[in-house]
């Protein structure tokens, strides 16, 4: 009874961390990047809610608290008024806007260390070229083994993982492509079979793409495409969101993540589990840099105003802006964490 209980308890605590992990590197990135700047940090937490226990050492309190779905870092002068030389309000334009960028940064350099894992730890580098097709694949109509895929319906291919971006974003089933082929480009049409889920269609990939040997250059090439292909999916995502192609139903957020990654691990799977968790700082990191009142992107915009006309946004404008977004922000996040819960039961 207790190892079963165990067994369901463990991954979902392992993918919590995963998210916590996400978190503190990301005001990690504000809290490095404000003692650089001399900025004095007057609380840094890990976790939400309730304190569990704290520490005081200089200026700061570090503290650890009972909710480990989130974190800050509070800075003097961040969302108040303060005449101290080492407060945030205080300092210059471009050291406030490092402090700012600095979280966003911290997640998407997390992310070229987990994919730089993830290709590190395979057994070959992976690449675009057509290694060889399943038994009756529908594909091998139009395209040959060798061929090397340039482009899926205009979309250009870098990286495997582009690969299978492409052909998941097709509406039908047949592809128009561009491969390499003889030293020549060829551009033709391939046809695919079709698969269901979730409610929607898919297209089947039925061949296998070739591995090389590692090397150092192959690594290193293969991470910066990966996390590229990473990086373009989140833009793709939105994307598709506000055309229609995709709605709310069909979004995740912290509970739908936690799912997917705790069956990863729970079925050992730990490169779908890293995989996820690079697609995820990746995303958190891009995301905070859209310029979205009660995000980190906002503020950005906000120092560059006043970088540029050389005087701040009204305060009452920017509370109004402010206040009106973090609403939206957090409807949001409770329509997509309703959506989360349901899909569990």
């Amino acid at each position: 009874m207790i190892s079963n209980i165990w067994h369901t308890v463990y991954p979902i605590l392992i993918a919590i961390l995963f998210f916590e992990i996400i978190i503190i590197i990301h005001e990690g990135g504000h809290f490095i990047a404000a003692r650089l700047m001399k900025i004095r940090v007057n609380e840094f937490s890990i976790g939400m809610g309730p304190k569990i226990f704290q520490f005081t050492k200089g200026d700061t309190t570090y503290s650890l608290r009972w909710i480990l779905f989130g974190g800050y870092c509070a800075m003097e002068g961040e969302s108040e008024e303060s005449d101290s030389e080492f407060s945030f309000s205080q300092k210059k334009v471009w050291q406030r806007f490092f402090v700012v960028v600095a979280g966003a940064l911290m997640n998407l350099v997390l992310g070229v260390i987990i994919v730089a894992i993830i290709v590190s730890a395979q057994s070959l580098v992976g690449t675009t070229e057509i290694a060889k097709f399943d038994d009756n694949a529908v594909s091998s109509q139009a395209l040959q083994v060798g061929d090397r895929i340039k482009a899926i319906d205009g979309m250009r291919i870098y990286s495997p993982n582009d690969v299978s971006t492409g052909l998941s974003r097709s509406r039908d089933d047949t592809i128009e492509m561009v491969v390499e082929r003889g030293g020549k480009d060829v551009k033709l049409n391939a046809k695919f079979d079709m698969e269901e889920y979730e409610g929607h269609r898919f297209i089947k990939m039925d061949f296998w793409l070739l591995g090389k040997k590692k090397t150092l250059g192959g690594i290193v090439k293969n991470t910066a495409t990966e996390w590229m292909a990473f990086a373009r999916s989140v833009f793709l995502s939105l994307h598709d969101l506000i055309t229609g192609r995709f709605g709310l139903n069909d979004l995740s957020g912290p509970v739908g993540a936690v799912n997917i990654v705790s069956k990863a691990v729970k079925t050992n799977n730990i490169n779908t589990a890293l995989r996820i968790m690079a697609l995820l700082t990746i995303n958190v990191g891009l995301f905070n840099l859209f310029p979205i009142p009660a995000l980190d992107g906002w503020r950005l915009f906000l120092l560059l105003f006043e970088g540029i006309f050389r005087r701040k946004m009204p305060d009452k404008w920017e509370w109004a802006i402010n206040g009106a977004g973090l609403v939206i922000l957090l409807g949001f996040m409770c329509v997509i964490t309703f959506s989360d819960i349901t899909k569990l039961f």
